[in-house]
């Protein structure tokens, strides 16, 4: 059985990118914290020190805000 990825290609993981705000054309998702619309996705954005980090697109919101819930977890942000 062949193996399902090259053995020593390095895995591809993302970095969020950092904004000083969230876009003029993004729309706050009613019912999350860190959630906007963007282009007809859902995108989270946390502000961490003095800056936001932008999540990749998700389809739904809820994936979104877990995204967002992850990096205040890791990044340990106060509420």
């Amino acid at each position: 059985m062949k193996p399902l990825r090259q053995q020593n290609r390095q895995v591809i993981s993302y970095v969020p990118r950092v904004e000083p705000a969230p876009p003029d054309h993004a729309l706050k998702v009613e019912g999350f914290r860190d959630v906007w619309q963007l282009r007809g996705k859902y995108v989270a954005f946390v502000l961490i020190g003095e800056h936001f980090r932008r999540s990749p697109t998700f389809t739904v919101p809820e994936s979104a805000q877990r995204w967002a819930m992850q990096i205040r977890q890791d990044e340990e942000v106060e509420e």
